[in-house]
């Protein structure tokens, strides 16, 4: 069996955990279970609140705490309103907060000086700058091969190691098209001290994601990850990277029209399990218990869709990843 004993960054080290493999935010489809697996085999698993009612929030987070010792992270969107949500960060003691789609300065104000390490998600060498500039702990530089919300246009190749050079000795992070060891590797090798993977988890057995969901990014390749607008629910101009579906072949072939024009605006396509119901062109995605056309929900995801073929525990992915790594790794210094 691979050893994986070596395979570790300074950030690691920072963040208390074993390996640099890190499970991004992945929205609806992010559990307390899925963040403690991943956190359970050596990675930093993570919960996307942004949109979670604050008790909800704290429900999730101690969930997380009675499955695992472990640190994980919570993500909060910084162009929503998140006041209340970091307030219930801040007073569980989350080990780790990652911000994305915004200006990070005041919540790092806040989470300065209380214990919890503060990621920040850019897409440019210009915000990563800035992101440093405000004081965050560790700079997530996302490639536009990502999936779901995409903040920049430049490849994880090209951006990661600009990204290093701009902020050294800053740690970075590389997002965007790593679905395994290889691309966990390749990232090492551009100066990053770990992977955030967002699509290799949506397969994970512990996921919120709708089968529907799961067999669209399995049968995927590279290229029906489509980089568009066609898909919103409140998010300010946010360009995203979804699965071509339905609802997408529709809408490119009325024109790309913006909102109120899309052609079954407002239509119902999906309901859950509390017997809510969604439309066409919300920022939902489908999610275990629901029902309807759920093939025409926003199917979020990257690039490295087309490396993901199976599913599996999470902590089976993140051993696989890291004994895949490890054998292209052989010494790192």
């Amino acid at each position: 069996m691979t050893d994986l004993t070596g395979l570790t960054t300074p950030l690691c080290a920072t963040l208390g955990i074993r390996h640099p493999v890190f499970q991004a935010p992945i929205g609806s489809a992010a559990t307390p279970e899925l963040a403690a697996a991943v956190s359970g085999a050596g990675g930093l698993g993570s919960l996307a609140l942004t949109w979670t009612p604050p008790a909800a929030a704290r429900e999730a987070i101690r969930r997380v705490r009675e499955l695992t010792d472990r640190p994980f992270a919570v993500n909060l969107v910084l162009d929503f309103p998140v006041e209340e949500l970091l307030e219930v960060c801040l007073a569980e003691r989350v080990p780790v907060l990652s911000t994305f789609w915004g200006d990070p300065t005041g919540v790092r104000a806040r989470v300065r000086g209380s214990g919890t390490v503060h990621l920040h998600t850019v897409g440019s060498v210009a915000e990563a700058g800035a992101a440093v500039e405000a004081g965050v702990d560790a700079v997530v530089a996302q490639g536009w091969e990502a999936g779901g919300h995409v903040r920049g246009r430049t490849s994880t190749m090209a951006l990661v190691p600009a990204v290093v050079d701009r902020v050294a000795p800053v740690p970075v992070l590389a997002a965007g098209g790593i679905a395994d060891g290889r691309g966990l590797a390749a990232a090492l090798a551009l100066g990053a001290q770990g992977a955030w993977m967002g699509t290799r988890f949506l397969t994970a057995h512990e996921a919120a994601s709708h089968p529907t969901y799961r067999d669209a990014v399995r049968a995927a390749a590279p290229d029906d990850a489509a980089y568009t607008r066609c898909f919103d629910g409140g998010w300010p101009d946010a360009p995203h990277r979804a699965l071509r579906n339905s609802t997408m072949a529709a809408w490119e072939e009325a024109g790309s029209p913006a909102a109120p024009g899309r052609p079954d605006e407002g239509g119902v396509v999906a309901a859950d399990e509390a017997g809510g119901t969604h439309r066409r062109y919300e920022d939902t995605v489908p999610l275990a218990g629901m029902t309807g056309d759920l093939e025409a929900l926003a199917l979020y995801a990257g690039q490295s869709a087309g490396l993901v073929a199976d599913g599996a525990p999470a902590a089976d992915l993140v051993t696989t990843i890291l004994a895949q790594a490890r054998r292209l790794l052989p010494r790192l210094d």
